[in-house]
């Protein structure tokens, strides 16, 4: 089956394969294999081939940040003066470590970014005393999430 114009074609067992390990990436590969009906060594090489192909960006461990204390997840809309201030703007971002995600969007604000803090207190002083330090930022919008109601990758 191919799944992008970029040629990259996954079969059956890819498939498997993929969904075993985005369920659980520790999972171990012999019983993978076990599961598929295919060697632990065709595991091994097809996983290459797909690393290969772009299509999987590596592996990772997800921390639980609200085992750390931060429970309060905002986004926020940052408008700057000018754009040629984003560059410069995404730098200063880098640096914060609260901010999490950080995305060029469309429409009314120049960046858009994701935020962790330990309570609304904690989101202030990053807002106040950190973003809107920033040369080049005039204003934010920001938004708390109550709570996540869906956290997922897309669907192989």
């Amino acid at each position: 089956m191919k799944i992008s114009d970029k040629g990259i074609y996954i079969d059956g067992i890819d498939k498997k394969i993929l969904r075993a390990l985005m369920e659980d990436a520790r999972t171990p590969i012999l019983e993978i294999a076990r599961n598929v009906g295919i060697s632990g060594a065709a595991i091994h090489q097809r996983l290459k081939k797909l690393e290969k192909s772009g299509l999987l960006a590596g592996s990772k461990f997800i921390i639980n940040p609200k085992v750390l204390g931060y429970t309060t997840m905002a986004f926020v809309g940052v408008y700057l003066d000018k754009a040629v201030s984003n560059p410069e703007a995404v730098k200063q971002l880098k640096k914060i470590p609260e901010v999490i995600e950080c995305h060029y969007t469309t429409g009314h604000w120049s960046i858009f970014i994701k935020i962790l803090s330990k309570d609304n207190e904690h989101l202030m002083h990053v807002l106040n005393s950190e973003i809107q330090t920033i040369k080049g930022v005039s204003r934010t919008e920001t938004f708390i999430s109550l709570q996540e109601q869906i956290n997922r990758q897309i669907k192989i």
